[in-house]
């Protein structure tokens, strides 16, 4: 019985890591569509969102399926726990992605000038690799590690808090762009909910090696 929970969990991760790859891709993409202003690219990552959506309810329901057939405790038990909960995480990375690839066409077609757009690459480099390093932390069972991520959430906020200021600023200057400022507001809050995203899963990882839910607290 043992090793058939062994297998079953093996095969588990493996599908999850297959959904995180596919995640943080749509991210990469979305990003460099906004950037770029790839209509094509930005069109991409919403079409293959469906089978993000797919795969996630598939983990889900094998995670369900291990409970009910092996009834595990303790460790394990949390082990299966987590697996549920990054899964829906990742999920919500794949849809973040989705919203800011979103706003390429809207953006192209404002026709800002580009001394007036609103540079994302310092804040999208701050959460992408959030979320890269929380899902190292989650592979490599690294609570330690995963702590000190939870502390750079800090610095994505405020590029945040900045980037409100500019979107301000840039309606009350230039009210002719402000669909663009608006798109920029969404680009900016999706970038946000990344690194909070980032957040909750090493305060799962601080979860499943320590048994200890340090959610609200982030005393790990």
């Amino acid at each position: 019985m043992k090793e058939h929970f062994t297998q079953e969990i093996t095969q588990l991760k493996r599908h999850l890591a297959e959904q995180t790859s596919a995640a943080e891709s749509a991210l990469s993409r979305a990003l460099r569509a906004i950037s770029t202003l790839d209509v094509a690219l930005a069109h991409e990552v919403a079409q293959n969102d469906y089978a993000i959506d797919c795969e996630e309810i598939r983990i889900e329901e094998e995670c369900l399926k291990i409970l009910a057939l092996y009834q595990p405790v303790a460790s394990d038990l949390r082990t299966i726990v987590t697996v549920l909960k990054i899964n829906v995480e990742i999920e919500r990375v794949a849809d973040m992605a989705v919203n800011i690839a979103e706003r390429t066409r809207s953006v192209a077609e404002t026709g800002v000038p580009a001394e007036k757009r609103i540079d994302f690459s310092k804040m999208a480099t701050a959460a992408a690799r959030m979320l890269k390093d929380s899902l190292d932390a989650f592979a490599y069972r690294d609570p330690a590690a995963a702590a000190s991520i939870i502390d750079r959430d800090d610095d994505v906020d405020e590029l945040h808090r900045k980037n409100i200021d500019l979107i301000q600023k840039g309606v009350t200057e230039n009210p002719e762009y402000a669909e663009y400022y608006l798109s920029c507001m969404t680009i900016s809050k999706n970038l946000e909910r990344v690194g909070d995203v980032a957040t909750n899963i090493c305060e799962d990882v601080i979860y499943l090696e320590r048994g200890a839910i340090v959610r609200h607290s982030h005393d790990a």
